[in-house]
């Protein structure tokens, strides 16, 4: 962050891309990357103040706290290079099969206990497809959801059938995170055992079953300012 001299006519641009996004509108690509290219200490905390005054207009204060527990661990056959539970790298994370039914009704008990709204299954797979370990998944949201002490949520890999993400919703899963992780350009740097297609259509699924999506990326894989907005543009 450089302490360059200021410069008004990025002032005055800034106001104007935080006064159109408060009015409802969109910010085109382009118009991301300038954002991303500013270096003075004065407009990235004018950025930061206007993206405040966004937030509190949309989504208000009020704080949203989750939790996950992770109901299968390690070994994953997928290559993402920022996760240490892939089997193609030698990290000491824990490897352990599906978990019961008590362990995860234990971790709804224990979050809502904390004041804790959500509760996500997360797994270390490629993802789900038809069959018994979907009909296990489906038994521990439904419990989940029964028990009513937290939201049912989950992040279980790739979903590749519209079949899968109606059962997922009919079981009461409610919100699924399934990340970019970065842009489509950048995506063979990170992963090579699936595609940047496969991420999108695996939203898309889950968007026509009705279940609410958390999508997000990672920063620092090497990606630049010009790739990190457009994942964004890709996101919205």
């Amino acid at each position: 962050m450089s302490t360059r001299p200021i410069d008004a006519s990025h002032h005055v641009r800034i106001a104007e891309l935080g006064r159109q996004v408060l009015a409802g509108d969109d910010i085109t690509p382009e118009q991301g990357h300038w954002l991303f290219r500013l270096e003075s200490r004065q407009d990235i905390f004018e950025v930061l103040a206007w993206a405040n005054r966004i937030r509190e207009q949309f989504k208000g204060n009020k704080v949203h706290l989750c939790s996950i527990v992770n109901i299968k661990s390690g070994g994953c056959p997928e290559d993402c290079r920022f996760c240490a539970q892939s089997s193609a790298y030698e990290t000491n994370s824990p490897r352990f099969g599906l978990v019961d039914q008590d362990t995860v009704l234990a971790a709804a008990k224990e979050a809502a206990a904390n004041g804790v709204a959500a509760l996500g299954l997360v797994a270390a797979w490629r993802g789900l497809d038809e069959g018994p370990m979907l009909d296990q998944v489906c038994r521990r949201l439904e419990e989940m959801k029964r028990s009513g002490q937290v939201r049912p949520d989950a992040s279980l890999g790739m979903i590749n059938s519209q079949k899968v993400a109606d059962r997922l919703a009919q079981s009461g899963l409610e919100c699924y995170n399934h990340n970019l992780e970065t842009s489509q350009r950048f995506f063979p740097q990170v992963c090579t055992t699936h595609t940047y297609e496969d991420r999108i259509q695996t939203l898309k699924h889950l968007k026509r079953a009705g279940i609410k999506i958390c999508s997000g990326g990672i920063l620092g894989l090497g990606e630049s300012r010009a790739e990190i907005a457009q994942v964004l543009a890709d996101l919205r």
